[in-house]
C-alpha cells in the first residue's frame, strides 16, 4: 500500500486542461471560420464554372496549362476584388467618398439583420425555433410605420415613438406564437410560418387603404414618413448609415447582459438545456416560454425600423424583404451569441453589399453571393461534416479521452493494490 500511495499525485500532477492549439481545434469559432472558407471555396468553383474565359482554357488544358491557371486566377481575382470594393473599400473609386462608401453601406445592410439575429438568437438560446422573424419584422414596420406618417410630433419624441410601436408590434407577433407554445403545447415552427403569412396578407390589404395610401391613390405605397420620425444620418452626403447601426449595438449589449448576466436571461438558457430539469428547480416554463417569444418578436419588430425609419421611408409589401429568413442564417453563424450575430452580420452584409459591384464589375451572377450564404449554412448546420473535411477533433473529445485515461489507471492501481493485500 506505501507504494501505491504517491501513484494519485502523479494522475493529478498532469494537466487539467488541454493545450492551446487543442482547446483552438475543438472551439467552435474555428468552426464557424472553417465553414465560411469552405463556402468561399464553393463559391470560386461556381465563379469558374460561370466564367466563359475559364471554360475556354479549359478546352485545351493539356496542350497549355499556363493559360487555364492564369483565366482561374484572373477571374478569381477579379472576382473577390470586386466583393472587396463593394463592400469594404473601393481603392478604385474617383473620390474619397466613394471609396469609403461601400463600409458604410455594409453597415446600412447588417443593421436590420443583426437586430433580427438577436432575435433569432434569443429564441434559440430558450430551445425555441423562431421561423416567424419575418411577420414579426411586418408587424413592426405596419405599426411603426404608421406612427411615423400617420401621427404628427416633434422631433425625438416621434422617433422614439415610432421606434416603440415597431417594437410593440413585433412582441405582439411573437407573443402570440409564445402564448399559444405555452398553453396548448402547439409548435412555433408552425404558428410562426402561419403567421408569417397572415402578417403579408394584412401588409397587402393596408395598402389599398386610404388610411395607409392616402385618398385617391392606387398605388400599393404607404404615405412617407414624416421627417421627425426617420432616423438621423451618421455621416451626411452621399451616405446612408443612420442612427439604426447604433441601435443594432446597443441592442446586442443589451441582449448579451440579458442572456449572460440577468436572472430572466439564466432562465432562458436553463430552459432551453432542460426543460424538465428547469421545471424542477422552480422555473416557470409556460411563462419564461411566452416571454422568450415576446423578446424575441420585439428585436425582429426593431428591426424593421432599419428599412422603414432609416432608408426606404415608406412601406410596401417587400418592406422586409428577406430579412426575416437571413436572420436565422446569421444567427446559426454567430452560433445564437451576441458577439458571434453582430459579426456574422456584418460579413452577410457585406456580401450583399459587394454582391452587387461583383456582378456589375465581372459579370459574376449575383446568385453566386447567394449560394455563398446557403454554403456557410449547410457547413454550420453540419459540424461533423466540416470537422471530418479538416481532421479536427470533436468539441470536448479531449476531456473524454482524459477521463478514459484516469478511469484505467485508476482500475490498474486498484487491481495492483488488490494483489499486493
Amino acid at each position: 500500500m506505501s507504494e501505491a500511495t504517491p501513484t494519485a499525485p502523479r494522475a493529478q500532477a498532469r494537466p487539467e486542461r488541454p493545450g492551446l492549439l487543442r482547446q483552438i481545434a475543438e472551439s467552435n469559432a474555428l468552426m464557424g471560420v472553417l465553414a465560411v472558407i469552405s463556402a468561399m471555396i464553393v463559391g470560386s468553383l461556381l465563379i469558374l464554372f460561370a466564367d466563359d474565359n475559364v471554360r475556354a482554357t479549359a478546352g485545351y488544358l493539356f496542350a497549355r496549362p499556363a493559360d487555364f491557371f492564369g483565366a482561374v486566377g484572373s477571374c478569381l481575382a477579379e472576382a473577390y476584388s470586386a466583393l472587396l470594393r463593394g463592400g469594404i473599400f473601393d481603392w478604385q473609386a474617383s473620390s474619397t467618398a466613394r471609396m469609403w462608401r461601400p463600409i458604410t453601406e455594409t453597415l446600412t445592410v447588417s443593421t436590420p439583420l443583426i437586430l433580427a439575429g438577436l432575435g433569432m438568437a434569443v429564441a434559440f438560446r430558450a430551445g425555441l425555433f423562431n421561423v416567424g422573424g419575418q411577420g414579426q419584422i411586418l408587424l413592426g414596420a405596419i405599426v411603426g410605420g404608421y406612427a411615423g406618417f400617420a401621427w404628427d410630433l416633434p422631433g425625438g419624441l416621434h422617433l422614439l415613438v415610432a421606434v416603440l410601436g415597431a417594437i410593440l408590434g413585433g412582441a405582439l407577433w411573437g407573443g402570440i406564437v409564445g402564448v399559444l407554445r405555452a398553453t396548448t403545447g402547439a409548435s412555433e415552427v408552425i404558428t410562426t410560418i402561419m403567421l408569417n403569412s397572415v402578417a403579408a396578407y394584412l401588409m397587402a390589404h393596408l395598402l389599398t387603404t386610404a388610411t395607409f395610401i392616402g385618398a385617391g391613390n392606387a398605388n400599393p405605397k404607404s404615405l412617407p414618413v414624416a421627417a421627425t420620425a426617420q432616423y438621423p444620418k451618421l455621416i451626411g452626403g452621399p451616405f446612408r448609415l443612420h442612427l439604426g447601426f447604433i441601435v443594432a449595438l446597443l441592442a446586442a449589449a443589451f441582449v448579451w447582459w440579458l442572456l449572460e448576466r440577468s436572472e430572466i436571461g439564466f432562465q432562458f438558457r436553463a430552459t432551453g438545456l432542460n426543460p424538465q430539469a428547469a421545471l424542477t428547480a422552480g422555473i416557470n416554463v409556460p411563462r419564461i416560454t411566452a416571454l422568450v417569444m415576446i423578446v424575441s418578436g420585439a428585436l425582429c419588430g426593431l428591426a424593421s425600423t432599419a428599412p422603414v425609419l432609416g432608408t426606404q421611408h415608406y412601406l410596401t409589401t417587400s418592406v422586409a424583404g428577406s430579412i426575416g429568413f437571413d436572420a436565422m442564417t446569421v444567427a446559426l453563424l454567430g452560433r445564437s451569441t451576441p458577439q458571434g450575430t453582430v459579426l456574422a452580420g456584418l460579413l452577410f452584409g457585406a456580401l450583399t453589399a459587394g454582391g452587387t459591384t461583383m456582378q456589375a464589375a465581372t459579370g459574376t451572377p449575383i446568385d453566386i453571393v447567394l449560394v455563398l450564404q446557403s454554403m456557410i449554412v449547410l457547413f454550420i448546420a453540419a459540424p461533423p461534416l466540416v470537422r471530418a473535411i479538416y481532421h479536427l477533433p470533436a468539441p470536448g473529445s479531449w476531456k473524454r479521452r482524459r477521463r478514459d485515461v484516469l478511469a484505467k489507471s485508476s482500475a490498474v492501481t486498484a487491481s495492483a493494490d488488490k494483489k499486493e493485500a
